[in-house]
């Protein structure tokens, strides 16, 4: 059964994106041959990728508009995007889902195929996260402070324990950490 993964780049003070919707100009102090072959291998793991409304309309916006390698895949993968306010998905391969985001992610994890990725999508994650549906956190730590901007983790009712699975440094400064969520927290 395919597994639910999220990842995300943030600053080392924890910010997802700047003070502005979509400021993420600060990604580009790591961006390179080590975060695009990482970038890569998710990719090709992946057989569906899961956003919330303004990330699908961000990403959607973005590799439409691309060619290459990583365009080529982002655009032929299937896609969900959660979204109460959408009236249609236009991106190639996007299924739109108005309804419970967990009763749908429960129902895709009972169907064989590769794992599902969440990108960017804080407000998903958080949600899905508090329904225990997170099987992996990835999370690439920039080295840059922000001072401001949306945190990518929310306050939580309850401590949640992770399990380091591996920590990748790359040569640019950002460490890449895997997480599993600690059944017994």
């Amino acid at each position: 059964m395919p597994r639910l993964i999220m990842w995300n780049m943030i600053t080392l003070d924890g910010h997802f994106q700047g003070a502005e919707p979509w400021s993420i100009d600060w990604l580009e102090y790591t961006w390179g041959p080590e975060l695009e072959a990482f970038s890569m291998e998710q990719l090709n793991a992946a057989g569906r990728l899961l956003f919330g409304r303004v990330t699908y309309e961000g990403m959607a916006a973005h590799w439409t508009r691309e060619t290459g390698q990583i365009a080529d895949i982002m655009n032929r993968l299937p896609k969900t995007v959660f979204s109460r306010t959408l009236a249609r998905a236009d991106w190639s391969n996007t299924d739109l889902v108005g309804s419970d985001a967990a009763a749908e992610v429960r129902r895709l994890k009972e169907y064989p195929g590769d794992d599902m990725f969440i990108f960017g999508s804080a407000t998903l994650c958080d949600g899905l996260m508090a329904q225990g549906l997170i099987d992996e956190l990835r999370v690439g730590v920039n080295p840059v402070l922000l001072g401001s901007g949306t945190p990518l983790f929310r306050p939580r009712p309850s401590r949640l324990r992770l399990e380091l699975i591996e920590t990748r440094p790359l040569s640019s400064g950002c460490v890449i950490l895997r997480y599993r969520p600690d059944p017994g927290s």
